[in-house]
């Protein structure tokens, strides 16, 4: 499947518009809570991949899985981590905090394939972990004035779900630069499994109601397995700063579908802190962007 680059373009708008669902749908839910919202959704994850994969890459996709490969299995678990984490997180605290908080995924990147992969940093980068950690800090600092415990709880989880993600992307390139070509998706549908084996005796009793599950069997299908397979597909179109850049759009679009479909305004200070941190975001991404197509 090969897409033109601006086909890839608005695939990638559609992709994070899908991602952006999370939160709004999570508030409509009736019964279930923390870690049975997080077990339905990783099962059904888990369930649509089985059916997709074959579809997309052949009834053989299962003998090819590199089942020998340490970094496949990584890659799984940080899925896993990324999938729990993220539910938990949207029991526990804004939707706004949540994903502000994932928007250091990049910056967090940065900083570990540095320690472990010696990448040099340029100055703009450390700009933006600059700004970013402003940023984050008056959000934060705001919001622990309100003596709110659940904020600083949920924000913490949340913040599992960026460092995941760094670590997979540093694996990934790690393993490209031994030779090794590591499938994402595959390790998408391994994580998916990890965290419903893990959630399930946590979730136990099961309190979800059938509009429950039928929401989070929604959110399996359209907001994770059907757009992170997209995903890879335009990754192989479009530039990594190109892929950052469009990703971001799922916190504009998460914020705003909470806040039309769930009532759920953000803090003016989350507000301010998170433009700062989307802000330096962009500066990095588009000052690369420039640097690399001068």
């Amino acid at each position: 499947m090969r897409l033109t680059h601006g086909l890839a373009v608005w695939t990638m708008v559609g992709v994070t518009a899908l991602w952006s669902m999370a939160g709004v749908v999570t508030r409509h839910l009736e019964q279930a809570r923390s870690f049975e919202v997080t077990f339905w959704r990783s099962f059904f994850t888990a369930v649509s991949l089985l059916v997709i994969l074959p579809l997309w890459q052949g009834r053989r996709v299962g003998l090819r899985l590199p089942l020998r490969s340490r970094y496949f299995w990584f890659s799984g678990l940080c899925w896993s981590v990324m999938f729990t984490a993220f539910m938990v997180a949207l029991t526990l605290t804004a939707v706004a905090n949540v994903l502000i908080t994932m928007a250091l995924g990049p910056l967090l990147t940065a900083l570990i394939t540095r320690v472990f992969l010696r990448h040099r940093l340029p100055a703009r980068t450390w700009l933006a972990i600059v700004l970013a950690g402003i940023g984050i800090g008056w959000m934060y600092g705001s919001q622990l004035s309100l003596a709110d415990p659940n904020f600083l709880i949920g924000s913490l989880v949340a913040l599992c779900v960026p460092l995941a993600g760094s670590v997979q992307w540093t694996l990934a390139q790690k393993s490209q630069s031994e030779g090794q070509n590591l499938d994402l998706v595959p390790s998408v549908l391994l994580g998916a499994v990890i965290s419903s084996l893990f959630t399930l005796p946590l979730a136990m009793p099961f309190q979800a109601s059938v509009h429950d599950v039928g929401l989070l069997a929604m959110l399996g299908l359209f907001q994770l397995a059907i757009p992170c397979a997209l995903s890879v597909v335009c990754a192989r179109v479009l530039k990594a700063p190109e892929v950052a850049l469009l990703a971001l759009l799922e916190i504009v679009f998460g914020i705003a579908l909470a806040w039309w479909g769930a009532g759920e305004a953000p803090q003016l200070s989350v507000l301010l802190g998170g433009s700062l941190v989307l802000g330096a975001l962009l500066l990095n991404e588009w000052l690369g962007w420039r640097q690399n197509n001068v």
